[in-house]
């Protein structure tokens, strides 16, 4: 029976030798120092953005959604940027 942790299936030795190997042999592979892997930080969730955006609860019209929605991924920022050029005209 394979061994197992947290219900993954682990490796056998011999696999571990062939990634490994894979790995060596892959000229885009790089090995980190010690230094390196100690700089490193742990990303969490996405980089702050300069641009703050204010979390708020606020309800539209089924059809403005459906149709900033239709438009696939970063429909929202899209309809961020109708709604900002709409307040830059009003400010002119």
């Amino acid at each position: 029976m394979p061994e197992t942790y947290m219900g993954l299936i682990l490796p056998t030795p011999e696999e571990d030798e062939a990634i490994a190997r894979g790995i060596a042999e892959d000229p885009d592979t790089v090995e980190l120092t010690d230094e390196e892997f100690k700089a490193m930080r742990p990303l969490r969730g996405r980089p702050a953005s300069p641009d703050r955006k204010v979390l708020l609860s606020v309800r539209y019209s089924p059809e403005v959604v459906n149709f900033f929605r239709a438009t696939g991924p970063g429909w929202q920022t899209r309809m961020d940027d109708v709604l900002r050029e709409w307040v830059a005209a009003r400010q002119r």
